[in-house]
């Protein structure tokens, strides 16, 4: 049996995705698990009528309310933002404390749910990408401390930045 040999044209690149990137893009799933677990929860029965009555779960429909939730969920939304934005320790820590702050609030959310299964395993999935935040965050890789080879520095955030010529 002959084995073929593997050219450049056998093999994928497969480029490593920086951090902020891996980030932003679980905050995008989160805010898309999230929306859309509320979304398809208007199709359990009575929910839009309490809706239309006024109420979400067991709270009063209010300006207050609507604020509030609006609020809270204007934070992973930031959070897609600021994790391509902001300096590196700055991102790590934002990152670990935001998604450990979404961890109880995410878990509240199946006590307001009528289908167990349903918003159990929309709970679930949050906290895996969550756990992902967490995870990708706290392993932010580290830069060796010589900051200078060959007219290169890097910066706080790993990228190469030119050293200024005069």
């Amino acid at each position: 049996m002959t084995t073929r040999q593997p050219t450049t044209t056998d093999t994928l690149d497969d480029q490593p995705i920086p951090v902020r990137a891996k980030l932003a893009a679980a905050w995008t799933s989160f805010m898309f698990l999230y929306a859309y677990v509320d979304i398809l929860g208007f199709y359990t029965p009575g929910v839009v009528d309490d809706i239309l009555d006024g109420k979400v779960y067991e709270f009063d429909l209010s300006q207050t309310f609507s604020t509030t939730v609006l609020t809270v969920l204007a934070i992973p939304m930031f959070m897609i933002v600021l994790s391509t934005t902001l300096p590196a320790r700055a991102n790590r820590i934002t990152n670990l404390v935001v998604a450990a702050l979404f961890v109880p609030f995410t878990v509240f959310n199946v006590a307001g749910g009528f289908y167990l299964y349903f918003y159990g395993l929309g709970v679930a999935l949050e906290l895996v990408v969550l756990a992902l935040i967490v995870r990708y965050a706290w392993t932010w890789p580290r830069t060796a401390p010589s900051a200078t080879v060959a007219g290169m520095a890097t910066s706080p955030d790993r990228e190469p930045v030119r050293a200024h010529q005069r």
